[in-house]
């Protein structure tokens, strides 16, 4: 694993440099607008360097008899996403293309998933419901589309300065890396795998961003950890706790952000720049938000989920711990409101 972390990793770092030498000679560039966190134009795309290098370990994986052929598809269905990312990137594509492809990608994910996993009823419902497991049977479908739909757009939606998407996804996939390397050595590769894709990235992402994900990595990794959460939990329920704790600072800032401008009457669809860590950008800077998400997710969510991991009936009020300061933040820093309306 260390061999396969460490080739991704520097095959990331290669790949990253090259598509920005291409997005810089074909203008394919972020140019700085009323919504922007930048102010100068800036390269994007370098995601695409995580989607190459992550299927180059999983092609790694499936040849050395790690992967089977339905799980690399079940991968391989991620690429629907970068697809249509790409094509983004490069002109704009209508967003009810976009939202068709996301919807597709996620159904057939859970159709080669087999549905949600059994969710684990945490304490104090396990009493009421006379069992610790819930089968969500055929809802498992609907229920896991709308998980998927939602975590690719999210972590879109989070992607707005220097450092904070992939370090999430680093941080996320390298944490359930940990999990799994006691229950499922295949599964723990594959997150090992994306953490170490997301890690080349970033050298090139870290503020000040020498270039910028784009939609091509950002509903990519959105849509792969959503997956991660899903098989992780068939591998041991508890998973699924623990990952969206691990991801709850991507889910409190996008879900409180898009819940206020929805109950406020603005055009919740429409393109902004209110979300926390955004307001939080602008008065501090991009290296401060970036510390404090990493401080965040290390000192906070990592030791929460890790609690949960060990006290799974803890699943509930441990997912309530971990999410309340960070809804706290949200409002202090006014998150869905726009700067008319914070002045």
């Amino acid at each position: 694993m260390l061999l396969l972390f460490t080739v991704i990793l520097l095959l990331a770092v290669v790949l990253t440099g090259l598509i920005r030498r291409y997005a810089l000679t074909y203008k394919v560039l972020d140019i700085p607008n009323q919504r922007s966190s930048h102010s100068v134009p800036t390269p994007r795309g370098g995601g695409l360097a995580i989607v190459l290098a992550f299927f180059a370990a999983a092609l790694w994986l499936f040849f050395d008899s790690r992967l089977t052929d339905t799980s690399l598809a079940l991968l391989g269905s991620t690429l629907l996403v970068a697809v249509i990312g790409f094509c983004d990137d490069h002109g704009e594509v209508a967003a009810r293309w976009r939202f068709l492809t996301h919807l597709l990608a996620a159904i057939i994910a859970l159709e080669l998933l087999g549905g949600l996993p059994v969710v684990l009823v945490p304490a104090p419902f396990d009493a009421i419901l006379g069992r610790l497991s819930l089968n969500p049977g055929w809802l498992g479908y609907p229920l896991g589309a709308l998980f998927l739909v939602w975590t690719l757009n999210l972590f879109n939606f989070m992607d707005g300065t220097d450092g904070i998407a992939g370090s999430e996804a680093l941080f996320v996939s390298s944490a359930l890396a940990g999990y799994l390397f006691f229950i499922d050595q295949s599964l723990c590769a594959v997150a090992l795998s994306l953490a170490a894709a997301c890690g080349g990235f970033l050298l090139w992402n870290w503020p000040k961003a020498k270039i910028f994900m784009g939609d091509v990595g950002s509903g990519f990794i959105g849509l792969l950890l959503g997956l991660l959460i899903l098989l992780a939990a068939q591998q041991a329920a508890v998973l699924l706790y623990c990952g969206l704790i691990l991801f709850g600072v991507f889910i409190v800032d996008a879900s409180y952000t898009l819940a206020i401008r929805m109950f406020s009457g603005q055009k919740w669809y429409a393109a902004h720049c209110s979300h926390t860590y955004q307001h939080a950008a602008k008065r501090y800077g991009h290296l401060p938000v970036l510390l404090t998400t990493w401080a965040i997710n290390c000192g906070w969510l990592l030791p929460v989920s890790l609690w949960i991991f060990k006290h799974p009936s803890h699943a509930l009020a441990g997912m309530t711990v971990a999410y309340l300061p960070l809804i706290y933040l949200a409002y202090r820093f006014k998150a869905g409101q726009t700067e008319l309306a914070i002045s």
